[in-house]
């Protein structure tokens, strides 16, 4: 893999993993239109921990707080709402991965997929946030909010956009959906991190092209970045329906090609 190759890749995973338009649909898309190969688990390791940097950079303060958590009985809380939602996502994950993951890789459902990620978008800029704050949460708050995220593991299903949509559905706050929604993302992805370096210490690892891959990550990080104060901003802003669009136009195109084909 070339160094443009590798940047590219980087852009893609840093806007498209944040930005609720699904990374992994993106992917699957960009290799069956662009015949871009599929990232080596080393460099798809180096593109998650850059995407994972990226919220820890974003949310470093929140982060921060977590750790004084025996000083806080609401960080307390915080930590344990993050655990349970991290359960749910675990089980999914591994489930719907190891079983089907020659089926949720086809470009069909990816299109198919994308127009349900339109479908909430599309709520998510109509609903009206609740006043619901991390101390009125409750525990099936957080297992709804990590079923959503676990069924984003599907191509096309957009892990931001599920996960903001299943917040407002269960009446939290603007700020309490997004900040709960993108720190649930920091275990999943660090999950998926840890059986990526696993599979690639059982298949041996490959250093010979590090410094792209390095350059991949860095590309990623900053995107990712760039891609969360985005979404935060439009958000606030209620102004995600060209999210929608994008979604609806990308889908439907997909599936036809796809049926022509």
């Amino acid at each position: 893999m070339g160094l443009f190759e590798a940047i590219i890749l980087g852009v893609i995973q840093g806007l498209t993993e944040f930005l609720p338009i699904s990374s992994s649909g993106h992917l699957v898309l960009w290799q069956q239109i662009f015949g871009m190969q599929k990232p080596g688990l080393t460099l798809e390791v180096i593109l998650h921990v850059g995407t994972l940097g990226s919220i820890f950079w974003v949310f470093s303060s929140d982060f921060i707080q977590l750790i004084h958590f025996y000083k806080n009985p609401l960080q307390k809380r915080f930590i344990l709402l993050l655990i349970i939602g991290t359960i749910p996502t675990g089980i999914i994950g591994w489930f719907i991965g190891n079983h089907f993951v020659g089926f949720i890789k086809s470009p069909l459902l990816v299109g198919v997929m994308l127009l349900l990620t339109g479908g909430l978008v599309y709520f998510i800029n109509r609903a009206s946030p609740g006043g619901k704050t991390i101390n009125d949460m409750s525990f099936w708050d957080a297992v709804w909010i990590g079923l959503l995220q676990g069924v984003a593991v599907i191509p096309g299903v957009s892990r931001s956009g599920s996960t903001v949509a299943a917040a407002l559905s269960r009446n939290l706050d603007r700020q309490t959906s997004i900040k709960y929604s993108f720190m649930l993302a920091a275990p999943a992805i660090l999950g998926a991190t840890l059986f990526e370096l696993y599979e690639l210490f059982q298949s041996g690892v490959q250093l010979d092209e590090l410094n792209i891959y390095l350059a991949g990550g860095l590309v990623a990080f900053v995107f990712g970045i760039v891609a969360i104060k985005f979404f935060i901003n439009l958000f606030y802003r209620s102004k995600f329906i060209y999210f929608v669009y994008y979604c609806w136009v990308v889908g439907i195109s997909t599936i036809i090609l796809n049926l022509i084909n």
